[in-house]
């Protein structure tokens, strides 16, 4: 059943994007079970209700952290996430993305809507100047988003962050609220 547009931080044409609530569990988690093979060595997610709402109390009770679920408008379902992680505020006013797209909706260009309108929200209502994305060099879908919502490439970062159980090499890709107004 669709969601109300009530629930939404931001809507697009096919996507919109909501915070994530305790209730979301059960199908989220279906749908981290569903996108294993897409994941892969990319992310870690939870695979369960409790991993679900620990993963999503962390995104809910810090204002370091803003967490969004990617809904298709037309049936509600989620169809990926998006997190805005290690929000500093004071002259920084910055924030690192994290996100990932669910297997029924991978390649239809939903997160890209998505993106677009979190970055929207970022740098309108929660007041963020930049924001980062990092992204393991051979995730080539990750990185064409970035690149593709207008993100540049800034660096190289040898075994950056634990991932799996492994500390993986990373690109470092930002974008500014100046270079997204054009200026």
């Amino acid at each position: 059943m669709p969601h109300t547009s009530s629930h939404y931080a931001a809507e697009g044409p096919r996507v919109a994007v909501r915070r994530f609530r305790m209730e979301d569990g059960e199908e989220f988690v279906r749908r981290v079970r569903e996108s294993e093979d897409l994941h892969g060595p990319w992310l870690v997610m939870p695979d369960s209700e409790a991993a679900y709402a620990e993963y999503a109390s962390r995104l809910t009770g810090s204002p370091a952290r803003a967490g969004f679920l990617v809904c298709e408008k037309d049936s509600g379902d989620i169809a990926g996430f998006i997190n805005i992680n290690n929000i500093v505020r004071g002259g920084f006013q910055c924030g690192a993305l994290g996100y990932g797209a669910f297997a029924h909706a991978a390649g239809r260009g939903l997160m890209r809507e998505a993106l677009e309108l979190v970055i929207g929200y970022a740098f309108g209502p929660l007041g963020l100047h930049r924001l980062e994305i990092n992204v393991q060099p051979g995730n080539t879908a990750s990185i064409a988003l970035a690149r593709g919502a207008g993100f540049r490439l800034e660096g190289f970062s040898p075994k950056m962050i634990q991932v799996d159980g492994e500390w993986r090499d990373h690109e470092r890709w930002a974008l500014t609220a100046e270079m997204r107004a054009g200026g």
